[in-house]
C-alpha cells in the first residue's frame, strides 16, 4: 500500500486522538466517585435494612403494648366491679364475701403484673424508638454523601463527555483527510493490536512495540519509497517515519 507521507503522518495525529479518547473513556470508567459511591449504596441498604428491621420491632412492640394495656384495663373493670358489689352490701353471706375478697386481692396482684409488663413494653419500645431516631439519623447522612458524591461524578462525567465530544469531531476531521484505504488498515489493526494501529519511527525504534529495528530492517525502511505503507516487523502496526526516525 501507498500513501503520501503527509497522510501518514497525518495517521500519527489520529492514533493520537484515538489515544486521548481511550484515556478519557479509562477516566470515566475510573473516576473515584464510582467506588465511593458503591461503598455509600452498601451502607445505604446495610442501613435501610436495619431500619426496617427497627421498625417491624418498634411495631410488634406497639402491638404487645396494646394487648398488655387491654388486659390491665379488663382487670381493673373487673377489680371494680367486685369492689362496687362489695361495697354496695349485696353480698351478705360470709363464705360469698370472703370469695369475694379474695378476688378483689387477686385481682389487685394481677393487675400489678401486667402493669410490670407494660411498663416492661413501653421501655423496649422506647428504646427501639431511639434505634429508629438513630438509624434514621445515619441514613440522612450517607445518603446526604451519596448524594454529594453522585453530584461530583455527574459533574465530572459531563466535564469528560465533553472532552470526548470535541475530540470525536476533531478526529473525524483529521481522519477525513486521509485515504479511506489507509483508514480501513488502522483501523483493522488498531483492534487487533489493544488500540494502536500506528506507531511512529522514533530514533530507530517502532514507537508501538518499543523494539529497535535491526540493520537489515533499518536498511530495508531506508530504501523503501517515502509514498510506501511500512509495518513493524515485530508488531505489524503501521511504522510511520518522520524527520526523527534516525534513519
Amino acid at each position: 500500500m501507498n500513501a503520501a507521507p503527509a497522510d501518514q503522518i497525518r495517521l500519527l495525529d489520529v492514533q493520537a486522538l484515538d489515544v486521548r479518547l481511550q484515556q478519557l473513556a479509562h477516566k470515566r470508567r475510573s473516576l473515584p466517585e464510582h467506588a465511593e459511591i458503591e461503598s455509600l449504596t452498601k451502607d445505604l441498604t446495610q442501613l435501610r435494612d436495619l431500619l426496617v428491621a427497627a421498625q417491624t420491632q418498634e411495631s410488634d412492640c406497639g402491638r404487645e403494648q396494646t394487648k398488655a394495656e387491654q388486659d390491665v384495663d379488663q382487670v381493673r373493670q373487673r377489680a371494680a366491679r367486685d369492689q362496687q358489689r362489695l361495697d354496695s352490701g349485696a353480698v351478705s353471706s360470709p363464705k360469698d364475701l370472703e370469695s369475694l375478697q379474695r378476688e378483689i386481692v387477686s385481682l389487685a396482684k394481677r393487675q400489678g403484673d401486667l402493669e410490670e409488663i407494660v411498663l416492661e413494653v413501653m421501655e423496649r419500645r422506647e428504646s427501639v424508638q431511639e434505634r429508629i431516631a438513630e438509624l434514621t439519623d445515619r441514613l440522612s447522612a450517607v445518603q446526604a454523601k451519596t448524594d454529594d458524591a453522585t453530584a461530583r461524578r455527574d459533574a465530572a462525567q459531563t466535564q469528560l463527555d465533553t472532552e470526548a465530544e470535541g475530540v470525536t469531531k476533531e478526529r473525524a476531521v483529521v481522519a477525513g483527510a486521509v485515504p479511506a484505504d489507509l483508514i480501513k488498515l488502522y483501523e483493522k489493526l488498531r483492534e487487533q493490536q489493544g488500540g494502536i494501529g500506528a506507531a511512529r519511527l522514533y530514533q530507530r525504534k517502532c514507537e508501538g512495540c518499543h523494539i529497535e529495528l535491526n540493520i537489515t530492517e533499518l536498511n530495508e525502511v531506508r530504501a523503501a519509497a517515502k509514498d510506501t505503507v511500512l509495518r513493524c516487523e515485530n508488531c505489524r502496526r503501521i511504522l510511520v517515519r518522520t524527520s526523527e526516525s534516525g534513519l
